[in-house]
This record gives structure tokens, C-alpha cells and sequence, in this order.
């Protein structure tokens, strides 16, 4: 995994809204999503596949395989 899952981990810890581990637990993944849906918006490819889609995502977060 890259850097860009601790900055979503460090501004989960940060909302004011998060009062317990349940809750900063939801923010992280709500964060994930959010960052995964912005990958795929971002792609340059107009018309993709599901597995552009997948090598896109995994490009972002730098998960190996």
C-alpha cells in the first residue's frame, strides 16, 4: 500500500465527528470509497473495462498482486 492510505487514515482521526472506533472505522472506509470513486473518474480512459477499472484502483493505492 502507498502513502495515500495513512493520509486517509490521518483525516479519518481527525473529524470531529468520530467519537469511537466504530465510527472512525466507518470514516476510513467511507474515505476509501470516496478515493476509489475519484480514481475511476479521473481515468483517462472515456469507455473502460471492469479490469481497467480494477488495474486503475490498484495503481492508486499501489496494491500488489
Amino acid at each position: 500500500m502507498n502513502e495515500r492510505i495513512w493520509e486517509l487514515w490521518d483525516q479519518a482521526k481527525l473529524d470531529p465527528t468520530n467519537e469511537d472506533a466504530h465510527h472512525l472505522v466507518e470514516k476510513f472506509a467511507e474515505l476509501i470509497v470516496r478515493e476509489c470513486i475519484d480514481t475511476v473518474l479521473d481515468s483517462s480512459v472515456e469507455y473502460t473495462t471492469r479490469p481497467q477499472v480494477a488495474i486503475e484502483i490498484k495503481e492508486h493505492f499501489g496494491v500488489e498482486e
